[in-house]
C-alpha cells in the first residue's frame, strides 16, 4: 500500500439519486477490468453499459457506494436474484478502485452491507475470476459463522457461489 492513500474517513452509505452517475462510471471501469474474462464489447457510444436504474427503481434492488475523504472509491449492487435457493440476497456486483485495493476496503464495503441486509446471502463470481474467489472465501471463511460452496454450469449464471447468513456475520475480524 502507498503510504499517500490514506483510508480514513472511509463512508459508506446506501447510494441516493446523485450516486447513479459516478456508479455507472466505476461499472464501467469494473467491467474493463474483467474484459478478459467477461465477454462483452463496447457498444457504439464507446461504453460496456449496464442497466442501473433497478437499483433506483426496484425496492428488491439496494445500491451501496464507498467513499474515502469525499470521493468514490467503491460500490456494491445486491438484488434478490439468487442462483442456488429460492430467496436472499444476491451480491450483483463488487468493485473497488485499483487504488484502494488490498487496504481492506472493500472488506469494510462487504461487512457492511452484509450487517445492513440481514439474512441469507449469496456471493458469486464467474469461474475464471480467480482473485475475486479468493477475496471473498477468505472474508465470508472470517466474518460469517460458515458457509457452502456452489460451482453452477450449464445455466444462465456459471460461476462458483458462497451462500451464508448475515445473521452470524461479525463486525469486527475475530
Amino acid at each position: 500500500m502507498s503510504s499517500a492513500i490514506n483510508p480514513k474517513p472511509l463512508q459508506i452509505r446506501i447510494a441516493q439519486a446523485s450516486d447513479q452517475l459516478p456508479v455507472q462510471r466505476m461499472l464501467e471501469l469494473y467491467q474493463y477490468d474483467l474484459s478478459n474474462i467477461w465477454d462483452q464489447d463496447l457498444n457504439a457510444q464507446g461504453e460496456y453499459g449496464y442497466a442501473l436504474d433497478r437499483y433506483w427503481n426496484h425496492p428488491e434492488c439496494t445500491a451501496f457506494v464507498a467513499l474515502v475523504n469525499g470521493h468514490y472509491v467503491g460500490f456494491a449492487l445486491v438484488d434478490q436474484q439468487v442462483k442456488v435457493g429460492s430467496h436472499g440476497y444476491w451480491m450483483d456486483q463488487f468493485f473497488i478502485l485499483k487504488k484502494y485495493r488490498r487496504i481492506g476496503l472493500g472488506k469494510s464495503l462487504a461487512i457492511q452491507v452484509f450487517n445492513t441486509l440481514k439474512g441469507r446471502w449469496e456471493v458469486g463470481q464467474m469461474p475464471d475470476n480467480h482473485k475475486a474467489q479468493l477475496f471473498w472465501r477468505r472474508l465470508i471463511a472470517e466474518f460469517a459463522t460458515g458457509f457452502d460452496e456452489h460451482t453452477l454450469t450449464g445455466g444462465k449464471w456459471e460461476g462458483i457461489v458462497q451462500c451464508f447468513n448475515s445473521d452470524t456475520v461479525l463486525t469486527r475480524a475475530r
